[in-house]
């Protein structure tokens, strides 16, 4: 297991709705800046199975690391979903699991900024987490536009009437209710976002919800620069096997001059260098895995952000990048789940 998966003990286990948990999570000292998060990223969980020996699921960090001791995910049951399934039927206070350490890009870059925070469901968990930071960190006005099937099935009820009351002046809160406006609508999401149309959005939710919502706002000419969203998809491997697995060897002569089709890249990695042969048409992530370096990366689709690192020398191009703003492009940073070589020689480095 390499040092980016960890165990932690479940410190308790909250019952947030009828299908909803928050899980809180005891986090030893000789972690603690291993697990430092930003408000917005997820955990992903190594949930045993029978059939594969693990799945690995993905779960946004509901906390905030501003104003909340411990960091807490709060999973709802999807039906027929495995993962959530067993964490709502089966996780309870002392248990152990196995977690891979904070990942993701979906935070504000400023905290004094108006936002318009939209979620639906179990969206709700990432966007809570930059709620209750913004109250903390920031100055800017809030509005939640939080869509449910009815009362029943609001995460953070109590916790979101509570806030309002301690911030009547900055928080606003709407609540979408299927059971009384039916399924949101490009229209009525129009409505309620018109007053707020300056702000900077947040967006989280199913792909229906998150349509209606990206309707409604093109409605209202909001610039797309200003709309964030959260995008949610099935991991294409399991981390955890992966790190379970033998590495294959790198090779003893790692120096040694390139195929005429691939370039030459020095690598910086959790304190070592390595120097490879970088094919042209092989995306970095894949060649250092090939040579058993044991690379961060979760989603492998440019979404999460996890395999990050900096071009310090030499041309590289991203073929999709739905993380990273021009401010980090401009500063040398890429992903490496996406990233060709473009120079017949680099140097990239994980350990910034």
């Amino acid at each position: 297991m390499t040092a980016r998966a960890h165990e932690l003990k479940v410190r308790e286990v909250l019952g947030e709705t009828a299908d909803a948990v928050s899980l809180i999570f005891d986090v030893p000292t000789d972690l603690t800046q291993r697990f430092a998060y930003a408000p917005g990223q997820y955990l992903t969980l190594r949930i045993p199975s029978d059939r594969t020996g693990s799945v690995a699921r993905c779960y946004s960090l509901s906390s905030s690391p501003h104003c909340d001791e411990r960091p807490t995910v709060t999973v709802k049951r999807t039906p027929g979903g495995y993962g959530s399934n067993w964490l709502c039927d089966s996780v309870s206070a002392g248990d152990i699991l196995t977690v891979l350490e904070p990942a993701g890009a979906f935070t504000p870059r400023t905290w004094n900024r108006d936002l318009l925070l939209c979620a639906a469901g179990s969206g709700i968990t990432p966007i809570m987490s930059i709620l209750k930071s913004a109250l903390i960190l920031g100055r800017g006005d809030i509005t939640l536009l939080y869509a449910n099937r009815d009362r029943a099935s609001v995460i953070f009820a109590e916790q979101l009437r509570q806030l309002v009351r301690r911030h009547p002046r900055r928080l606003t809160v709407l609540h979408w209710l299927e059971s009384e406006r039916g399924l949101p609508t490009a229209h009525g999401i129009a409505t309620a976002a018109r007053p707020y149309r300056r702000h900077d959005v947040y967006l989280c939710g199913p792909t229906g919800f998150a349509a209606a919502v990206e309707q409604g706002l093109a409605r209202l000419r909001i610039p797309e620069r200003a709309i964030h969203r959260e995008h949610y998809r099935s991991l294409t491997d399991n981390p955890f096997e992966r790190h379970l697995r033998t590495p294959t060897p790198v090779a003893a002569t790692p120096t040694a001059a390139p195929a005429a089709d691939a370039a030459t890249v020095r690598v910086d990695i959790d304190g070592n260098t390595h120097t490879l042969p970088w094919p042209r048409t092989r995306k970095l992530l894949d060649v250092l895995l090939d040579h058993g370096i044991d690379a961060p990366y979760v989603c492998r689709e440019s979404a999460c952000a996890t395999c990050v690192c900096t071009v310090k020398h030499g041309r590289t191009r991203m073929l999709t990048n739905e993380s990273l703003i021009p401010e980090e492009l401009s500063r040398g940073l890429t992903l490496a789940c996406q990233t060709l070589p473009e120079s017949d020689s680099l140097h990239i480095t994980f350990d910034e």
